[in-house]
């Protein structure tokens, strides 16, 4: 008798998830019957447990999103195993007196009763309001806005770009900070939660957790937990609900350093990424995933007006198993075959298309790790970290010939993942010495992964000397980048918080920097 190898059923599992999951958003989308039944969430429970969000906004449509959970932790999240109607409704105004838009969409239990509403017909450049309605419970009244027209000039775009917020490594006083700023968007870049199990006391934040998520999630009913605990986080929630985001992922929401469907500690896991794709897609204000038959498609691309393209990718689900191993390891050969991808070449097609057609005066990689050379060890060695973009160094200069070629306007990359923050020139081509400065990037470090304790600092500091391409290197600190995007410059303050210990701790701004219209390379101000 023959079988079926357990990596070809993990693929089929795999794809039939992905198609059931666009089929279950598209379905979600369809008018509300008004007379169907509308069943009550177990013992009654308040349903907007999670708060709410807007996201993938662009000049008249907007992304909205709320979850109906009244029992986070139980299997169903404590509804009704049926569709259920949730009524939504956009203000001009926050007390509703102006309503513009109001409708209903269905919540399915095969999306975790999630729902998400993708509203258009709005003006651009408009700050709306919105909020849902279950029954007789009113989620809390989120914001959101719409982007300039693309050809609008005169504008100015405020957006923080944040990333790696470890629930049991310590709270999110920054997402408090943040949501008192003045943003148009906020820039989420990757591991948004954590694939661990939670240590019984909460970890860094000493709050107990119920015993189901003591064990790593390992399908999607597990995962729907992982992320209804973070989402629980009262600071998350009101950054949520003060800006749209656009969200990308990074490893964290699958598996440490994974690259496509492969993991260095269990080969191919299909079916934990398509259980924890969807579970981050019921999660997350996001648009309906592709049909495609292979993967959810979520790169994407924002105009603000003439000022600035964004464009903000995945730079986990197509990656090759990196060429020279995985983590730390020296260089090799192989990484430089032009065949080996970071992006998968359908996302590099669209990306360097996008960037040729480009006509704006600022150019934004939403990127979710470091695109700059990190030498480990000087002359001594070659010893790189292959999980990011020194592991791909032929796809990485695909995309810096694309800047020189097509003559990019300042290019700028903002990143995620390190727990640390750098400030770095990119060079056309780290290889060849002397080469010359194309573009500019910012990492950030975590919101909270890490903790207070000083790990990269020492990790990270005896090898900058060695990259004399890093301005600035930061590996103790906590917090979110903040940029302002004007005409003549682009500006990054470093706000951070002194302690993650507590919900409340201040802020402050660390160090700030500009890069110049015209003149790639950060200057500290």
């Amino acid at each position: 008798m023959t079988t079926t190898p357990r990596h070809d059923l993990d693929r089929r599992r795999f794809l039939t998830s992905l198609s059931a999951l666009a089929g279950a958003a598209a379905l979600a989308q369809l008018p509300v019957d008004r007379a169907n039944a509308t069943p009550a969430p177990k013992n009654g429970g308040y349903p907007f447990r999670l708060g709410v969000a807007s996201g993938d906004i662009d000049s008249t449509s907007v992304v909205l999103w709320t979850r109906l959970v009244p029992e986070p932790f139980e299997p169903g999240g404590g509804m009704p195993p049926k569709k259920v109607p949730v009524q939504w409704q956009i203000s001009r105004d926050e007390s509703f007196r102006r309503i513009v838009r109001a409708g209903s969409s269905w919540a399915l239990p095969e999306l975790a009763h999630s729902v998400h509403v993708e509203a258009d017909g709005l003006e651009p450049d408009r700050e709306w309001f919105y909020r849902f309605r279950y029954r007789g419970d009113l989620s809390p009244v989120g914001r959101t806005r719409t982007a300039p027209s693309p050809t609008a000039t005169g504008t100015q775009l405020a957006f923080a770009f944040a990333s790696c917020q470890a629930w049991a490594d310590g709270y999110y006083p920054s997402y408090r900070h943040m949501a008192s700023e003045d943003l148009d968007l906020v820039l989420h870049l990757g591991d948004y939660v954590y694939e661990g199990g939670i240590p019984s006391n909460g970890g860094y934040r000493k709050t107990p957790v119920p015993a189901v998520l003591q064990q790593a999630p390992r399908n999607l009913e597990r995962w729907r937990m992982q992320y209804a605990l973070y989402k629980s986080d009262e600071q998350l929630q009101l950054a949520h609900a003060r800006f749209p985001w656009m969200v990308t992922w990074d490893d964290h929401e699958v598996q440490n350093d994974y690259a496509n469907t492969q993991s260095q500690y269990e080969g191919d896991i299909s079916a934990l990424r398509a259980a924890a794709y969807q579970a981050w897609y019921e999660h997350q204000p996001v648009r309906r995933p592709s049909r495609s038959a292979t993967s959810p498609v979520i790169y994407r691309r924002l105009q603000w007006g003439a000022l600035a393209q964004l464009d903000l990718v995945d730079g986990r689900q197509y990656r090759d198993v990196p060429p020279c191993g995985w983590g730390e390891a020296p260089a090799c050969a192989a990484a430089y075959d032009p065949k080996v991808t970071m992006l998968g070449h359908t996302q590099e097609r669209w990306l360097y298309d996008g960037l040729e057609t480009s006509r704006a005066q600022w150019n934004i990689l939403g990127n979710n790790v470091m695109l700059a050379r990190l030498d480990h060890d000087g002359p001594a060695g070659d010893r790189l970290w292959h999980d990011a973009w020194d592991g791909f160094p032929a796809a990485r200069k695909r995309l810096t010939d694309t800047w020189t070629r097509a003559n990019v306007s300042n290019p700028v990359a903002v990143t995620g993942d390190w727990h640390s923050t750098f400030v770095n020139d990119i060079h056309a081509d780290f290889d060849a010495a002397n080469s010359p400065v194309v573009g500019t990037e910012f990492v950030g470090t975590s919101i909270s992964s890490n903790g207070d304790r000083s790990v990269y600092g020492p990790y990270y500091g005896p090898m900058i000397p060695f990259n004399p391409h890093i301005r600035f290197f930061d590996g103790d600190r906590r917090g979110y980048m903040r940029a302002t995007v004007h005409r003549s410059q682009l500006r990054v303050d470093f706000r951070t918080v002194s302690t993650v210990s507590t919900p409340d701790a201040p802020e402050s701004t660390f160090a700030s920097w500009v890069v110049e219209d015209g003149r790639p390379g950060a200057m500290r101000v």
